[in-house]
């Protein structure tokens, strides 16, 4: 469902929780057109870029997921005008239609997420494009909290 759903997560962990999905600004930072270890497909968004990291937590403070976007500059004002939102919410108020194209499933293991979680990996993630008007809007790439396991069960291998 969160991987390859083309929904908004931000929305699908509302829902899963039944607390609203806060941000947690980690970073947001000019890079130019630095390739910044981004996917690959981040360079399709307009140069130069800003890089925005966030949690995405509960509004009792936990955290579920990290993302990190990656904006062409000039434009990230335009839809992320309270930055304090998740994506979903700034691009709603805006009516902005997007498709989201998913570009790739990641599955593996970090020391970083595994301290910032409180839980051990492997983790899941992926990344995304979001086109507007035919044009790439911003790449994003997200990681999902074990936690989720307490609402969806536990995933068993075979």
């Amino acid at each position: 469902m969160f991987l390859l759903g083309d929904g908004s997560p931000t929305r699908h962990l509302q829902l899963l929780t039944g607390e609203k999905t806060e941000v947690d600004l980690i970073d947001m930072s000019a890079i130019g057109m630095h390739p910044d270890n981004a996917p690959e497909q981040m360079q399709v968004v307009p140069g130069p870029r800003v890089r925005r990291q966030v949690w995405l937590r509960t509004a009792s403070g936990q955290r579920l997921a990290y993302a990190c976007s990656w904006w062409e500059a000039s434009h990230v004002d335009e839809y992320l005008q309270n930055r304090s939102l998740p994506i979903w919410a700034s691009l709603e108020r805006l009516r902005t239609e997007l498709y989201r194209d998913v570009q790739g499933i990641y599955y593996g293991n970090s020391a970083a997420l595994e301290s910032a979680f409180g839980f051990s990996g492997p983790f899941w993630g992926r990344h995304y494009l979001f086109w507007h008007h035919g044009q790439p809007l911003t790449l994003i790439y997200e990681v999902f909290s074990p936690y989720l396991t307490k609402y969806l069960g536990a995933m068993e291998l075979e």
